[in-house]
């Protein structure tokens, strides 16, 4: 199987790529418009993978199986019509887009090509403690999930940012743009296939100078299943030694699960601690062989035209959520 890369603006699309090529999938060719500042980084991941002048080469390539995106964020869901009435199947960084109208477009070209379109939930999909907590909340370790808090502290890197990074219409918003994630994972982990935003707003606190950016924002869900809070920031104090402490709680009426996803400020070296606390257990759970299947699965979705790595409907909610999120935040009335 192939793919390529429209557009490498975003530094996501380094575990985009390298976990495609893990699962198996050969890495054909990419383009961009202009010389973004993840070019140096990528070419050193990916030396050998050839630069297409035209976009339109790679999306008339019969041998092209798939479209990984990652530019501008405002620019991700034209790309993605494009690509899946070229009948492509398209994975793209988050935000997927960042208007509701964008997303009629999307939608509407999916039913019409019936393309796979995938937003690459990395704070899900390339995270193995969460790969280990969907089996112990399978098996029933928790109960019944009732809630998840999740934390998406991010650090702001000020000075290597690109202009686009400040302007709200172009990165759609900090709700629309980091809490995606959590909508994720609210909706996976309660197994909740719609729910409500209760309350939802956004500050900039810290950076006055760039009144386009937001710093700081926050979700409250609601469904049938369950509750879920979700904060995000561009608070990561410099000390920390990467760029945050994401967290995910999930809250089970049988126990609960705490995932520290990138860094234990406790002091334990590494990445992916996750404590499990039930009836029986209290303890850390290793996290070494979970495994990333997302990836897999999208290759055999491609192949079977099947759901396995994520429901195509679930996909379009998280994204419809997170703009609507947004506008509540931003005291947008609804369409």
């Amino acid at each position: 199987m192939k793919f390529a890369a429209l557009g490498i603006e975003h530094r996501h699309i380094f575990g985009m790529a390298k976990n495609m090529v893990d699962a198996g999938a050969s890495f054909a060719g990419w383009w961009n418009d202009g010389d973004p500042e993840p070019l140096e980084g990528f070419r050193k991941r990916f030396p050998d993978v050839p630069r297409a002048a035209d976009r339109r080469a790679l999306l008339a390539d019969r041998e092209i199986d798939l479209f990984l995106i990652a530019d501008r964020p405002d620019r991700r869901a034209a790309l993605a019509v494009e690509a899946m009435e070229a009948g492509k199947d398209v994975m793209t960084d988050k935000p997927g887009c960042t208007t509701l109208e964008q997303l009629g477009q999307i939608k509407s070209c999916q039913a019409a090509t019936g393309r796979i379109w995938s937003v690459n939930f990395s704070e899900r999909f390339e995270v193995p403690s969460v790969t280990r907590a969907e089996a112990l909340v399978a098996a029933g370790e928790i109960g019944r999930v009732v809630q998840t808090v999740g934390l998406g502290p991010h650090r702001l890197n000020k000075a290597t940012r690109p202009d686009w990074f400040f302007d709200r219409e172009a990165y759609g918003g900090i709700l629309c743009d980091i809490a995606s994630h959590q909508i994720d994972q609210f909706l996976h982990f309660t197994g909740s296939t719609d729910a409500e935003v209760t309350m939802a707003s956004i500050g900039n606190f810290a950076n006055a100078e760039t009144p386009g950016l937001q710093d700081f924002g926050e979700i409250a869900l609601r469904s049938s299943q369950g509750h879920g809070y979700i904060r995000v920031d561009w608070y990561t104090p410099d000390a920390l030694p990467n760029w945050g402490d994401g967290r995910l709680t999930i809250l089970g009426t049988e126990g609960y699960i705490e995932l520290r996803k990138y860094v234990d400020v406790a002091g334990a070296p590494g990445t992916d601690h996750l404590f499990l606390v039930n009836g029986t257990r209290c303890e850390k759970v290793d996290c070494a062989d979970a495994g990333l299947p997302y990836f897999g699965r999208l290759m055999a979705d491609i192949r079977d035209r099947t759901e396995t790595a994520m429901r195509q409907e679930h996909c379009f909610r998280v994204m419809e959520l997170a703009l609507e999120a947004q506008r509540m935040a931003e005291g947008i009335p609804r369409p």
